[in-house]
């Protein structure tokens, strides 16, 4: 059985167990790559500082935490396409290997609109693998040509 949960202060080891997982897989490095001391630092702070929102999956036989999603907030001057100047946007949705297509990705992204929706966003913006756009496109995401990034 599998417990969702919205993650708090009180879980931020696993929050960042499962969150450095994710990152160790989608970017091709070692199991036990270590990440430097300013990233895990920044990390975690950001995710102490409260501006998102975090689902995580947890196996309740033995207490795993296997999948992860973040709804990172951003307000901008509202316009008449977002009157509420609130978006966000959606990382690091990762469930692990062993537990892979039985919805659970789906389930904690649904959650997570759910709470944008209750908070006022009107846009939910996400990078997406391309094994993850089936699963955005099946919830209402589209793909979009209205952006242009500057990487400085």
């Amino acid at each position: 059985m599998l417990q969702y949960k919205i993650a708090n202060s009180e879980d931020i080891t696993e929050l960042m167990q499962i969150r450095l997982e994710m990152l160790r897989e989608v970017n091709f490095l070692s199991k036990d790559y270590p990440f430097s001391e300013d990233f895990y630092s920044y990390s975690r702070d950001y995710f102490l500082d409260g501006q998102h929102t975090t689902v995580l999956a947890v196996d309740e036989e033995d207490g795993n935490t296997i999948g992860c999603a973040t709804l990172c907030y951003m307000e901008f001057m509202p316009t008449f396409s977002h009157p509420t100047g609130k978006r966000a946007h959606l990382m690091n949705v990762y469930t692990a290997p062993d537990y892979r297509g039985q919805g659970i990705a789906r389930r904690m992204v649904e959650m997570l609109i759910e709470e944008a929706r209750r908070r006022g966003v009107t846009e939910i913006s996400l990078d997406a693998t391309a094994s993850g756009r089936p699963l955005y496109r099946k919830l209402g995401f589209r793909e979009s040509e209205e952006c242009m990034v500057l990487v400085l």
